[in-house]
């Protein structure tokens, strides 16, 4: 690494050892003076074992003087005399850092210097804030939406607690607005919000609020560029506000699969440092009308029939999805119909080929440098790939299309560990009726490292665009019927379509859209690459340095 000049460079004292401290326009690090060993533990970035520390000017929260002018008070006690050249009142400033601690999950540390010359102090404080001051890419206004209702109810309670007190360190200025209604945030950010005045929006809630947020300001984008939300040919304009979650919610797959936790404090370090992560959004069309936006998953049959009867017990809170999901496996229903796709090409590697998306992903770059390159041909390049879509017909348990992993505490991998958050592409998975034992052995793949797609009845496609088509499935005894040569099949068919209590499968399940339920069933998908940016990083990997200090190349 090319060395960094210093900045500054002082002894100062840490809880009464006298450390080395040197700032340059990257790092801040601070080395024990007095421990001369050289540090070979595994230490993870930003900790140290052996008194050194260095920490990225970049994760530095903020910093401000501690008033230590104050004499110490006289108890009348007996005072013990420091053993160290660090008088406890004396001038000192803290700095507030990201310090990483269990897996994937941000703290906010601090770190107080003491010096016994006041304007030295003044001079580490003003230096530190003109390095903060120029990273341009951190939000100095940002406009939050809180969900009072969702997941557990704490949202607003989450936010005030644990979120706030944050931001106010940062210097961060806030417009709050609690919603009162479905699709409250998203109205208002569609109409109301001036959101010039703003560097980014905020969700405080689950994957549902984040979806209100997203359709809100992409629709918003494209009435202000002129773009026809209802045309599957139009290209869509990226969004220029970044969005920042805060999970809140029943499910925060979303937040999950861009920071790897569900962490409040985590989200709102990613969103003060200013991380972006861009993402596609996949829209979703019923011939020439526009339905939903979908970031992370389209679901029909087993996790639509899942949702249609959660729905109706939401009474019950989190574990309706437990619920609903055992019953829909047991009625093991499956449903016919004609799916069509044009397959991605080109270096967007595979679902089965194990490469995860992670911080700085060679893959979603790749696709970015593509966009940039062929922005103005999209429609070229789909007219020329139109005798290249596959076409499949068949009987189907599940039809998914995960434009991420999916990725949540109880599914650590996903539905599919190897989708990408920005390659512009989504993972089209195909279900085929199956036994009972075979599914089960599939949903339990989605619980543990094993291959997800090692199925026969499996089937797995990186797609930029698909189509389904429903087709009346015939309920399993009108099937029994028909091949043993039992008449009246047409009477018994019509007494299960009028009298669904009898067992037999209905003609078609539900689409699934991010927990959303589509109206329609014959639907048109079509992904489009990196339309809005999170405040995120993606899931880092972990890092592991031989000497922290040495690493910082001061």
């Amino acid at each position: 690494m090319e060395k960094q000049s210093r900045l500054l460079c002082s002894e100062l004292c840490v809880q009464r050892r006298l450390y080395e401290v040197t700032l340059n326009c990257a790092i801040l690090a601070w080395k024990d003076i007095q421990i001369a060993k050289k540090h070979t533990g595994r230490a993870i970035y930003g900790a140290v074992k052996a008194g050194s520390y260095c920490v990225p000017v970049c994760e530095i929260i903020a910093v401000q003087e501690k008033d230590d002018d104050t004499p110490c008070k006289n108890t009348g006690k007996w005072q013990k005399v420091p053993q160290s050249p660090a008088d406890p009142c004396q001038h000192a400033f803290t700095v507030f850092y990201v310090e990483r601690t269990r897996q994937h999950c941000w703290w906010c540390s601090n770190v107080t210097f003491h010096c016994s010359d006041h304007s030295l102090c003044l001079l580490w404080v003003q230096t530190i804030r003109e390095q903060l001051a120029l990273l341009t890419n951190r939000p100095k206004s940002l406009l939050v939406y809180i969900n009072p209702y969702g997941g557990k109810q704490r949202g607003k309670q989450i936010y005030d607690h644990k979120v706030a007190p944050i931001f106010s360190r940062a210097s961060i200025s806030t417009d709050v607005i609690v919603t009162e209604r479905a699709n409250h945030a998203r109205d208002h950010l569609k109409t109301e919000a001036d959101l010039k005045k703003y560097d980014g929006v905020v969700c405080v809630g689950g994957d549902g609020m984040f979806s209100e947020i997203m359709h809100g300001l992409v629709s918003r984008t494209q009435q202000e560029a002129g773009v026809d939300e209802n045309s599957m040919e139009e290209t869509l304009m990226p969004c220029g506000l970044r969005i920042g979650i805060i999970p809140a919610g029943s499910t925060d797959c979303i937040c999950y699969a861009t920071v790897g936790s569900n962490d409040p404090v985590t989200s709102a370090l990613h969103i003060i440092v200013g991380d972006s992560q861009a993402m596609d959004i996949c829209s979703v069309h019923n011939e020439d009308r526009f339905l939903r936006y979908s970031v992370s998953l389209l679901g029909y049959g087993f996790y639509g029939d899942v949702l249609t009867d959660s729905e109706r017990k939401r009474w019950m809170g989190p574990a309706r999805y437990d619920i609903s999901g055992v019953k829909t496996f047991l009625s093991h229903r499956y449903y016919e119909g004609t799916v069509s796709f044009l397959p991605a090409e080109g270096n967007l590697g595979s679902p089965r080929d194990k490469m995860q998306c992670r911080t700085g992903c060679s893959v979603c770059r790749q696709s970015s440098s593509d966009k940039l390159v062929s922005k103005n041909e999209d429609s070229v390049s789909d007219a020329e790939c139109q005798d290249t879509w596959t076409v499949i017909r068949g009987k189907f348990l599940a039809i998914n299309a995960a434009s991420m992993s999916c990725a949540c505490p109880r599914s650590p991998k996903g539905l599919s560990p190897s989708a990408h958050l920005a390659d512009g592409t989504t993972d089209l998975i195909l279900v085929r009726k199956c036994s009972r034992l075979d599914f089960l052995r599939h949903l339990l793949r989605h619980t543990n490292k094993d291959d997800q797609f090692d199925h026969s009845f499996v089937e797995v496609y990186r797609v930029k665009q698909f189509r389904f088509t429903p087709r009346y499935q015939e309920c399993d005894s009108e099937v029994d019927l028909r091949e043993s040569g039992v008449t009246g099949k047409r009477f018994l068919s019509q007494i299960c379509r009028e009298h669904r209590a009898c067992g037999c499968m209905p003609s078609q399940s539900n689409w699934n859209c991010d927990g959303e339920i589509l109206p329609h069933t014959a639907i048109q998908v079509r992904v489009h690459c990196q339309l809005i940016k999170l405040f995120a990083r993606g899931i880092e990997e972990q890092q592991v340095f031989e000497d922290p200090y040495a690493h910082c190349a001061i």
